[in-house]
């Protein structure tokens, strides 16, 4: 049994040809990127090397953000400001002065990008795409280009930490450029067999170079997990660099002249702490994040930081145990971007379930065998930074290990967590959540999302021994979830700030989630796979793109303005500003109610919007979001 739309909107393939042949993104010709990120480790590859240590403490409180944040906060909202300004002026929104409120009105919006593999990668591009104004034909009306210009911080999740990772990287590139570069995001053959299983001889050397690099930090006396192997065949997908980039450290994005003028927004990547052999639950797990200043955690199991340039410095309390002896290099982007996402290591000791058979396998099994199966999914960050810090809360503060863990495993598989951190005073999160927990009556997976992972996190904030003051929403149970299409279509959640604290100056931000849907691809495929044609690719980025922007509009001609309006939402309740006639109904039309499902939602399995066969080809010309058709196409979208 399927779950029924509420209302179906019938288009044929002109009209959708009509509605988005303003935005091309696929490439246009090959091109080469320029590299970013700096290749900053002091030893000039993989391996950490040693250096003399800051004047600056090592270890601070997470009392406050960072001295650095504050000023690239500052920074960024001389460009933030305009280009929301910006957007605010395409969206259309009716009755609304934008010069006149955006004269007092300077938010911090997020964006965060769910984990779910390459599904969530190529997802999480389309709709990173639609709100890049620099994406052609993105600030059209029906669009939203400019959201990302308007941001304050994004985040990103396994998959999502690629995407962020990626583009941060590669000179802050766009997708479009990205899809046609010669370097990087050609996912045609495995990651783990990358020219392909019968070319046995090259896909050794490939594992020889990664094993000569891992070695090379082994070699400096560091530990090393199956982590350091899948964090550089990441690299070689996701980093411009030769050999995927074994010197370009995380902390170097701090240092480029992009960052330091605030073109950006503020990046952050996410990663559970987890003890071997221990069950992560949302209840227990340290989130750690990973920003280009700093690694810690503002959780009360930990509510410290230390600089990210110098994590791998063995230290005591925060004090180096040798004298004016630190580290530098541990931080590699793709080391940072495989913890992330280290569910998929068990691809390296599951090697016949991800293609590698026969000889090939024999050879990975004996270049791995050293490395434990039973801790597969960990990464190492011994030694570690935090020993001796805060004991009184801090459990891991008597060990010298610290092992993290993807940060999707607390089931808080977009990531919210440090987003709604009071300190950084966020109005706004897009959550695009790109995860696969939806199953079939037989027990199969359909990897759709049903609203598990913001579950998590609300649960999670109402958790007083964890939630550290952190406020959310409400959210309703997954049953509510695909009762009432939430899970397929935007939804606002903590619409009246008043229902969630009596105190105004502490407010949660206004939660606008889109999942991942079926609009012009189904996009739902299994995170465990590894393989996409640049076809398959494009057609995902493309589904992605439709999903944020609603088909460019075509679903809903306000949308763009909803969007302004939740934008604004929090300003007006603070300034006890009524809203238009356009933002109250898109409040009714976007906003959860409050109201739980009584009975049991059917299984969900939503329609094919259109035929995959009919859509298999596009016109270059026109780029990702043209859709060809042979004859006329009826195409129906969920709502």
């Amino acid at each position: 049994m399927r779950v029924s739309p509420s209302s179906r909107v019938l288009l044929t393939a002109a009209s959708i040809f009509s509605a988005t042949q303003a935005s091309p993104l696929l490439p246009l010709e090959r091109n080469n990127l320029v590299p970013r990120a700096l290749s900053d480790s002091p030893s000039g590859g993989y391996a950490p090397a040693t250096v003399s240590c800051p004047s600056a403490p090592l270890i601070r409180n997470a009392d406050d953000i960072s001295d650095g944040e504050k000023a690239f906060v500052t920074k960024r909202h001389a460009v933030t400001d305009k280009a929301l300004t910006d957007f605010l002026n395409r969206a259309a929104m009716v009755d609304f002065d934008v010069g006149a409120f955006m004269q007092s009105y300077s938010p911090n919006i997020g964006i965060a990008f769910s984990g779910g593999g390459y599904r969530a990668l190529l997802n999480g591009a389309g709709e990173f795409a639609a709100f890049d104004s620099r994406t052609p034909g993105s600030t059209a009306a029906g669009h939203l280009g400019g959201l990302l210009q308007s941001a304050t911080y994004f985040a990103g999740l396994s998959g999502g930490s690629w995407l962020l990772g990626s583009i941060v990287v590669n000179n802050f590139t766009t997708v479009q450029k990205l899809q046609g570069s010669d370097t990087v995001w050609d996912f045609t053959n495995n990651i783990l067999a990358p020219e392909g299983e019968l070319h046995i001889v090259d896909t050794t050397r490939y594992y020889n170079d990664l094993h000569d690099e891992v070695s090379a930090k082994e070699d400096a006396g560091f530990d090393v997990s199956l982590t350091d192997y899948w964090s550089r065949a990441l690299s070689r997908q996701f980093v411009n660099y030769t050999d995927g980039g074994p010197g370009i450290t995380y902390s170097s994005i701090a240092k480029t002249a992009e960052f330091i003028n605030g073109d950006m927004p503020f990046p952050i990547i996410v990663a559970d702490g987890r003890n071997p052999g221990e069950l992560v639950i949302n209840s227990n797990a340290t989130v750690f994040e990973f920003n280009p200043f700093e690694f810690g955690s503002f959780d009360p199991t930990l509510f410290a930081f230390t600089p990210m340039e110098y994590l791998g410095t063995n230290m005591t309390n925060g004090v180096p145990i040798e004298d004016n002896v630190c580290i530098r290099g541990f931080d590699n982007v793709g080391f940072v971007m495989g913890t992330s996402s280290s569910l998929f290591n068990t691809g390296l000791v599951q090697l016949d379930s991800f293609g590698l058979t026969g000889i090939l396998r024999k050879f990975v099994e004996s270049t791995l065998e050293f490395l434990s199966a039973t801790e597969s999914d960990i990464a190492d960050y011994s030694p570690n930074p935090f020993f001796g810090v805060n004991s009184d809360i801090n459990p891991s503060a008597g060990t010298r290990d610290l092992t993290l863990v993807d940060g999707g495993l607390d089931m808080q598989n977009i990531p919210l967590h440090p987003l709604i951190q009071p300190v950084r005073h966020v109005d706004v999160i897009f959550a695009m959540d790109n995860s696969a927990d939806t199953v079939r009556l037989n027990g199969s997976l359909s990897n759709w999302p049903n609203g598990t992972a913001i579950i998590a996190t609300y649960e999670r904030s109402i958790n007083l021994a964890i939630g550290n003051g952190t406020l959310f929403p409400a959210i309703p149970d997954v049953n509510t979830f695909i009762s009432q299409g939430l899970n397929n279509r935007p939804t606002f959640f903590g619409c009246d700030a008043s229902n969630i604290t009596s105190d105004a100056s502490k407010v949660p931000p206004l939660i606008v989630y889109i999942p991942n849907s079926p609009f012009t691809f189904n996009s739902n495929i299994s995170t465990t796979t590894l393989e996409y044609s640049h076809a398959q690719r494009d057609l995902m980025i493309e589904n992605g793109y439709n999903v944020a922007t609603r088909g460019n509009g075509t679903l809903d001609s306000t949308w763009a303005a909803c969007v302004g309006c939740a934008i604004v939402h929090r300003e007006q309740e603070r300034k006890g500003v009524k809203q238009t006639a356009q933002c109250q109904k898109c409040f009714t039309t976007y906003c959860w109610d409050g109201v739980r499902a009584a009975i049991q939602a059917p299984e969900y399995e939503p329609s094919a919007v259109i035929s995959v066969k009919s859509a298999a080809r596009r016109t270059e010309a026109w780029g990702l979001s043209v859709l060809v058709a042979a004859t006329a196409v009826v195409v129906a979208l969920v709502v």
